[in-house]
């Protein structure tokens, strides 16, 4: 129907346009979800690199006051007075998964223990200061 030589409907989207729009949505959505699982777990290996780093830097201090001393030897009671900031415990991690994790720290560098005797790094590598101490 026309009134006065213009058409009575109104342009309107399709269904394949709000098709389209939703999915572009939805994929939007979930690689914002993608990028923000894997900051978080980034966020998890620089945190653990940090506090074995504190570890490292109270070994070092350690054995440079003990010249004598065995790595092998050292124990979380002995370094606890070379933490900074006046720490009362060897900092502890969190894994991947959310579990809590120690630190070795009768090796140099130290390490996280992953509970079976094992090192954890869950990045592969250990020069990569993730998850590690690093070279």
């Amino acid at each position: 129907m026309r009134i006065r030589g213009h058409s009575i409907f109104k342009k309107a989207f399709t269904l394949t346009e709000m098709t389209i729009v939703i999915v572009v949505l939805l994929v939007l959505m979930r690689s914002g979800f993608f990028v923000y699982s894997k900051m978080n777990d980034w966020k998890l290996g620089r945190d653990a690199a940090e506090s074995l780093r504190t570890v490292y830097t109270a070994q070092r201090l350690y054995l440079a006051d003990n010249p004598t001393a065995l790595v092998s030897s050292l124990t979380p009671a002995l370094l606890i007075p070379y933490m900074p900031n006046d720490a009362v415990a060897i900092p502890t991690v969190k894994s991947l998964t959310g579990a809590t994790l120690s630190i070795i720290v009768n090796v140099y560098p130290p390490v996280i223990n992953a509970g079976t005797g094992s090192t954890y790094d869950p990045s592969g590598s250990n020069v990569d200061s993730l998850w590690d101490v690093g070279e």
